[in-house]
């Protein structure tokens, strides 16, 4: 009886070892999935919607999924600038001030109809989106947003995040 040849002959053993050990891409592809799923967002929360946000860590919804459920209450140590709620114009250059702390690269999201909208307060004291003030990124609508669309949200800022042109 003859035995079987283990070895394959269509590849080499050491081509065959290489492709199954190594994975090859660009560096700005990997900068650019480490800081997709190492996102640490500074919660601004000032009006009811925090509660949506509160329930984003809750077991349904998970947001450590994405890799951002840590949040960081120092701008200086976050990355993702999330403004849940109303912002009124007396409230505004603090808000300037958290996005200005920030450092780059740095993104914001919209947290529900106040905050990208000035939702129903059509009034001389609330602030008609914070786009005026900040240069936002993605904007979750809802009043309030329910956790599915912000976990929406956050991964289409995951998109745009892991797209950029990540300098080294």
């Amino acid at each position: 009886m003859e035995m079987a040849n283990p070895i394959v002959k269509s590849q080499s053993a050491p081509d065959t070892l290489l492709a199954e050990s190594v994975v090859l891409t660009r560096l700005d592809k990997a900068v650019g999935w480490a800081r997709k799923y190492s996102l640490f967002p500074y919660p601004f929360a000032t009006a009811c919607c925090a509660m949506e946000y509160m329930s984003l860590s809750m077991s349904p919804y998970d947001i450590d999924r994405f890799g951002a459920l840590l949040p960081r209450f120092s701008p200086r140590q976050a990355d993702l600038l999330m403004v849940i709620g109303t912002v009124n114009h007396k409230l505004s250059p603090v808000l300037k001030r958290v996005y200005e702390q920030m450092s780059e690269p740095r993104w914001v999201m919209a947290f529900g109809a106040c905050a990208a909208s000035g939702g129903f307060y059509d009034n001389y004291a609330t602030v008609q989106g914070i786009d005026r003030i900040i240069p936002v990124d993605v904007y979750v609508p809802g009043c309030p947003p329910r956790p599915e669309a912000v976990l929406d949200g956050l991964m289409q800022l995951q998109g745009r995040i892991a797209t950029q042109k990540h300098p080294l």
